[in-house]
């Protein structure tokens, strides 16, 4: 089910307080808050876009070491010992903490 977001309507026609709920699509949009009674209007939200700057695919991307390296970052992985060591890059310690 999807989550519609709603806000109140003050009563100089402004919107105040917003607030999600789920509800099913063949459900009529509410008319007024849940809790309070006062009145709401659904509010338009932009959809989620996803492409080539996808949090997804950015999350692949920084996945991948070789990746990493290539833009000029620098990856630490936690060892054993406690400390964090350098495992793509040039730059910074070889080591850090511990």
């Amino acid at each position: 089910m999807p989550t519609y977001v709603y806000e109140v309507i003050n009563e100089d026609g402004s919107g105040g307080e917003r607030f999600e709920l789920v509800q099913p699509m063949s459900d009529d949009p509410i008319t007024q808050h849940p809790e309070t009674s006062q009145p709401v209007r659904r509010v338009i939200q932009p959809f989620q876009i996803t492409g080539a700057a996808s949090l997804m695919r950015a999350d692949r991307a920084l996945a991948d070491d070789n990746k990493l390296e290539k833009l000029g970052f620098t990856k630490y992985v936690k060892s054993d010992d406690g400390k964090y060591d350098r495992v793509v890059g040039k730059g910074g310690p070889e080591s850090i903490g511990g």
